[in-house]
């Protein structure tokens, strides 16, 4: 085969991919992370005061309740954000599609070496075909 054939087929397979409803979810996701001010607000407060942290960290003469402070902060920070509707969406939806770029690109090992690949689990669910399970 050519590799011109190739690279069309590889082309089809992104398409078709960008259309699986996992793609359209991740997509609608990014978006509405992007677009939640109080969300964003957070991200750079928790960035914020990592860098605080480390800059109070690498200072010869610590005041270690500044920095009980701020690790305090960053704990409640993570926790929020963590919990937040819309990271919660998007690390489900990009988990959907990790499973999914992880059968994907097992069937084609599968198809090139006749072998699963080690990350097989043996369960059909987690799997997208190609094996003798």
């Amino acid at each position: 085969m050519e590799n011109g054939k190739i690279f069309e087929l590889a082309e089809a397979l992104g398409k078709a991919l960008k259309e699986d409803e996992r793609l359209v979810k991740l997509e609608a996701a990014k978006k509405a992370y992007t677009e939640d001010f109080d969300l964003q607000k957070l991200m750079v407060e928790y960035e914020v005061q990592q860098k605080a942290l480390q800059g109070e960290l690498v200072k010869p003469e610590r005041d270690t309740m500044f920095i009980d402070i701020i690790q305090k902060r960053i704990d409640e920070l993570y926790k929020t954000i963590m919990e937040h509707p819309v990271f919660v969406q998007l690390n489900e939806t990009q988990a959907e599609v990790n499973e999914l770029m992880n059968a994907v690109n097992n069937t084609i090992t599968f198809n090139i070496t006749g072998e699963m690949p080690t990350s097989c689990t043996g369960s059909c669910s987690t799997c997208g075909g190609g094996c003798a399970h």
